[in-house]
């Protein structure tokens, strides 16, 4: 699933688009609060639903330029779960 960015600044490129700055957090588009529980309006974050979360990623974001910090709780709730074994038959994957 790709989340939406949610910020506590903001800052302007040069082609006039706004970008989030200083602490950033995922955001699902249709809620009110970020992955991590913060109530966007109370937090006063500001919303980015045109910047995808894995642009705001220091490491490979492209939007990444005045992101201060990365909340490590939205982080972690963003990241892929890792494949269960569905089939009652099927032996967990550290077995096989």
């Amino acid at each position: 699933m790709a989340y939406a960015v949610a910020a506590s600044s903001r800052w302007v490129d040069p082609d006039g688009v706004r970008r989030p700055g200083g602490e950033v957090h995922a955001w699902e588009p249709g809620t009110n609060q970020t992955l991590c529980g913060l109530p966007l309006s109370r937090s006063r974050l500001d919303r980015y639903p045109h910047v995808d979360w894995a642009d705001v990623q220091p490491e490979s974001g492209r939007h990444a330029d005045a992101v201060r910090r990365v909340c490590p709780r939205c982080s972690a709730a963003a990241r892929p779960r890792r494949a269960r074994h569905t089939r009652r038959g099927d032996p967990p994957p550290w077995q096989r």
